[in-house]
């Protein structure tokens, strides 16, 4: 029985591109975030890259990737990208900004065209796992998909637990 391919705007924009991934659904946990996902798929949490919808001071959207086990330091990433301030955005304008429902936020194929950050350290590892654009389902791929196909910036913005 052929794999089946979650449609979402993500998968379609990585196929459209060419780019090849793996599927890897899972039970979606509220609240559970990166660490639930990484630890029911069996994966170091450090190669699950979570998908955060932030804003600056003037309230524009933008995106950072993260390992699943680090949280982002705001003022580090302000000052890399000379912003006064960044904070998240409430689950609802992250909703909106992206076209998808916060925990199942993918970079790719987003509602609204946002600049995206990525922690550094995501760009070495072979691979990783990122939201596929719906709750309970990541794809495996090369992390420098990110700089090709939405021309992410790395920064160097990791808080560790």
């Amino acid at each position: 029985m052929a794999k089946h391919i979650s449609l979402t705007p993500a998968t379609q924009m990585l196929k459209a591109h060419k780019v090849a991934f793996t599927e890897h659904p899972y039970e979606y946990l509220e609240h559970g975030g990166a660490l639930h996902s990484a630890e029911v798929l069996g994966f170091d949490p450090f190669m699950v890259v979570k998908t955060l919808v932030m804003q600056d001071q003037d309230a524009k959207p933008l995106l950072v990737l993260m390992h699943g086990n680090c949280k982002v330091s705001t003022k580090n990433l302000a000052r890399q990208i000379g912003a006064k301030s960044v904070e998240p955005c409430l689950p609802e304008v992250a909703n909106r900004h992206s076209g998808y429902l916060v925990g199942g936020t993918s970079p790719f194929a987003t509602r609204r065209q946002m600049p995206v950050y990525i922690e550094a350290t995501i760009l070495e590892l072979p691979k990783i796992l990122i939201n596929g654009g719906r709750r309970g389902y990541l794809v495996g791929l090369d992390p420098q998909v990110c700089v090709a196909l939405l021309a992410a910036q790395a920064v160097q913005c990791a808080l560790t637990d």
